[in-house]
């Protein structure tokens, strides 16, 4: 179920807030000349860039179903997702590099108060929008607003490494420590971008509900009654915001085919209490055919 266009106003806020903190942090990295500091600065630019593609996402997910489309344009989140978890993965290596080719190089101290207190209100900016897009990714189920979200909380915790790290070298004298921990960052943020990608692949292949969540939902259709005789091949998949929920329910051969709509209206009604938005599909067989292995009847939208 999509909500207008409330998740594409949060991907462009994210686009915005992530510029805005990209500029603090370069200007730290630039005043202090650590590298610790210009890995925190590299992840915010890769930060920028899947916001904006997630923005361009979302917009393109909020079109309405069409005639070459007619499930809608939600999956074009997970292309998002792992567009950004490959750009992530990329951050990480630059990083990586970075680390191993300045092993070691100090950086200018006379700057260091000036550009750590600037890295700091880009940390704080941060946070505050980490917080904003996860509760706008879990209130709109956007995999984009989520993976959004999660990269930036990836750089909340990456920035706080990076101090520690930082202070640690500056008060043991062992600038080394500004690469390795600049290493120990890059691994971080290369397992963030493994998971958004995951999160990417997971919607492609047409994952659905499982565990609990099924058992749901196959408990409730079957303490249906007479005329219902059983239910089989229940499956659910999700695209985006949308889950899409099928299955095949037995009635007793002799059901009019009125009394088995409304069956499948009320069943309808029923999933989506449990799952708001659901897009329910019910294929209905008369019991002998069921049994015979024929899959003819109606379906009800």
């Amino acid at each position: 179920m999509r909500h207008g266009g409330a998740p594409l106003r949060a991907g462009v806020v994210s686009l915005l807030v992530g510029v805005v903190v990209l500029l603090l942090k370069l200007a730290a990295a630039l005043i202090t000349g650590s590298l610790i500091l210009l890995s925190d600065a590299i992840e915010s630019v890769v930060n920028v860039v899947a916001a904006g593609v997630a923005a361009a996402a979302l917009h393109y997910a909020a079109r309405p179903a069409d005639h070459n489309h007619p499930w809608g344009h939600a999956k074009i989140e997970y292309f998002s997702a792992g567009t950004e978890g490959t750009l992530v993965a990329a951050a990480a290596l630059t990083i990586a590099w970075q680390a191993v080719d300045r092993f070691g190089r100090v950086p200018r101290l006379p700057e260091l108060g000036l550009g750590l207190t600037v890295s700091v209100v880009a940390t704080a900016v941060n946070l505050a929008l980490s917080f904003y897009l996860f509760r706008a990714g879990r209130r709109f189920r956007s995999p984009a607003l989520e993976a959004d979200a999660l990269h930036v909380r990836s750089d909340v915790w990456t920035s706080v490494a990076a101090y520690g790290g930082f202070v640690l070298a500056w008060v043991t004298k062992r600038w080394e420590l500004d690469a390795l921990v600049a290493l120990i960052v890059a691994g971080h943020i290369l397992v963030t971008g493994l998971r958004a990608m995951r999160t990417s692949f997971s919607g492609l292949m047409d994952e659905g509900l499982t565990g609990t969540a099924l058992d749901e939902i196959s408990a409730l259709v079957g303490r249906e009654g007479p005329p219902v005789v059983e239910h089989h091949d229940l499956r659910t998949r999700r695209a985006g915001p949308d889950l899409f929920v099928e299955f095949h329910l037995v009635v007793e051969g002799a059901t009019p085919v009125a009394a088995a709509h409304v069956i499948c209206d009320r069943l309808e009604t029923a999933i989506r209490e449990r799952h708001p938005g659901a897009l329910v599909t019910i294929h209905v067989e008369p019991e002998g055919e069921a049994r015979s292995g024929a899959h003819r009847g109606f379906t009800a939208p």
